[in-house]
């Protein structure tokens, strides 16, 4: 599923017009890509919590080469499913 489809469902199911349901994705998706920037996490209980991992600088190994390289550490979003969402794959 890609973001629009993602729209045109949520909009179906919530009984609004498109352009609102795009609107209130975009939104939610702007309010976690900023509290991540903050180290925050965001959790919606049931669903899952979104969360910074950091990394740390490693040693890898280029594939072509073979040849070592240095890994810069960095920052990555990371998102931990909750129960209620685990257990409805089931």
């Amino acid at each position: 599923m890609n973001k629009t489809e993602y729209i045109d469902a949520v909009a179906k199911f919530a009984g609004v017009p498109k352009t609102v349901a795009s609107k209130v994705i975009c939104a939610s998706t702007e309010v976690i890509t900023k509290a991540l920037k903050k180290n925050d996490s965001v959790q919606l209980t049931g669903f899952g919590t979104w969360s910074v991992s950091k990394r740390p600088a490693r040693t890898g190994r280029n594939p072509a080469t073979g040849k070592a390289i240095k890994i810069a550490a960095c920052k990555s979003p990371k998102f931990k499913a909750g129960k209620v969402l685990k257990d409805s794959l089931k």
